[in-house]
């Protein structure tokens, strides 16, 4: 059993750091999407109970992916259409206990680079772009990407399947494009990037609040991104800004519980200072290039990284940053980030009348942030029994367990001061 447990940790350790790596290495060594993924995944099985007989290999990933590729190719040969492929893969050199493949030195030296850049030709639509990335990528399953998107789960599943059939049957290259290509591009790649970051930064579910290994792939690719083109593009730069600023306060999100903490209530000792002052002047590069989306948002988690205490941030700012994202990226989620900056500015009432604006559109009435916000209105302006309510449904909806716990506690707070009230009334 113990050699089961182990083997099992292993497996989802390497998972977690390298699913985008070998579905990425695989799919530039078969061609198709599928095939990767599903190869991928019996391997990963596989990889369970063998290691549990013979011990942990001492190159995880190189074992993974040489059995995907053997895996690989058995679905090959069983598939007709594709055999022509069959001897190109089959003669080709064994992996052996190589960490991947060689690279030529005048291309990119990274398959999963390649791979955004394949998912998000201009062939695909934006959403068909960012969610298959994300899907083969990051290892996302359909819902996560759903959640994303703000999406039915059954929509999201058929967008994938379409947009890996148009890659399929269009023969898109598997590469990077060359610069006459690139900025047609690079909006639907910075957004895959971003959405890989914000799925490590607040999780779809799981009982860990930060998954560190898809920040650090996002940073990493968006340095890559950011270093493909001469001068690096605002858009670019302001991601790579905002990633870092939002990292840097990674470790000071949750208490020793595992619990999550607000950031009026982050020890700010905690912050890596290092990530803050890297992206400072990242922040102002990016805003030299006009008010961007991706360089308003850096804007604005700069003003919190720089605020030595909660009190001394710069709220009216940050409202004036938020207009101009509103007007440069206008989306019911900047509403609702608007929102709660007005409550810190002109009080939560205020505040109130611009959610119960946004939820009556209903466009976020499945986004528990929306219910979770209009509760902690509710519950500041002591309306402790609507926010009760509003607790209650976005605790109907929230899937990450370290959410869910601060939710459940806000709930019982304000119950109980809900039942002292009417008691004291009596």
């Amino acid at each position: 059993m113990a050699h089961l447990q182990g083997a099992s940790a292993a497996v989802d350790a390497v998972y977690r750091s390298d699913w985008g790596r070998i579905v990425a290495t695989l799919i530039r060594l078969v061609g198709d999407f599928d095939v990767a993924e599903e190869a991928s995944q019996e391997a990963f099985a596989v990889a369970v109970e063998q290691w549990a007989a013979s011990g942990v290999p001492e190159s995880p990933r190189a074992w993974i992916i040489q059995t995907a590729r053997h895996k690989a190719i058995d679905r090959i040969r069983r598939r007709a259409r594709l055999a022509e492929k069959l001897d190109a893969y089959a003669i080709s050199e064994p992996m052996g206990a190589a960490e991947g493949p060689d690279y030529d030195p005048d291309q990119i030296p990274d398959d999963r680079l390649r791979l955004i850049f394949t998912c998000c030709h201009p062939a695909l639509s934006l959403e068909a772009q960012v969610g298959l990335t994300l899907r083969t990528l990051g290892g996302l399953e359909t819902d996560e990407i759903a959640r994303a998107f703000l999406v039915p789960v059954a929509t999201m599943a058929q967008r994938l399947v379409r947009a890996k059939g148009k890659i399929r049957d269009a023969g898109i290259p598997y590469s990077v494009p060359d610069t006459r290509e690139l900025a047609a591009r690079l909006d639907a790649v910075l957004t895959v990037i971003y959405l890989i970051f914000t799925e490590g930064y607040a999780p779809t579910r799981g009982e860990r609040l930060v998954r560190t290994d898809l920040c650090a792939e996002a940073i990493r690719l968006g340095r890559l991104v950011r270093a493909l083109m001469s001068p690096p593009p605002a858009e670019a730069t302001g991601l790579l800004a905002l990633m870092l600023l939002h990292d840097s306060r990674r470790e000071a999100r949750l208490d020793e519980a595992g619990d999550l903490v607000l950031l009026e209530d982050q020890d700010r000792r905690r912050w890596n200072r290092a990530q803050i002052a890297e992206a400072l002047p990242l922040v102002a590069e990016a805003l030299r290039g006009g008010p961007s989306a991706f360089a308003l948002q850096a804007a604005i988690a700069s003003l919190h990284c720089q605020a030595a205490r909660p009190e001394a941030t710069d709220w009216p700012q940050i409202v004036r940053l938020y207009d101009l994202l509103a007007r440069a990226q206008p989306s019911p989620i900047v509403f609702l980030n608007r929102a709660a900056a007005v409550a810190m500015v002109q009080g939560p009432r205020a505040a109130l009348t611009l959610i119960d604006e946004l939820a009556a559109g209903n466009e976020l009435d499945r986004y528990h942030l929306l219910h979770a916000a209009r509760a902690d209105l509710l519950r500041r302006l002591g309306a402790n029994a609507e926010a009760a309510s509003s607790y209650a449904r976005a605790l109907s909806l929230v899937t990450n367990d370290a959410e869910r716990r601060f939710l459940e506690r806000r709930l019982r707070e304000v119950s109980v001061s809900s039942c002292a009230g009417r008691s004291g009334e009596a």
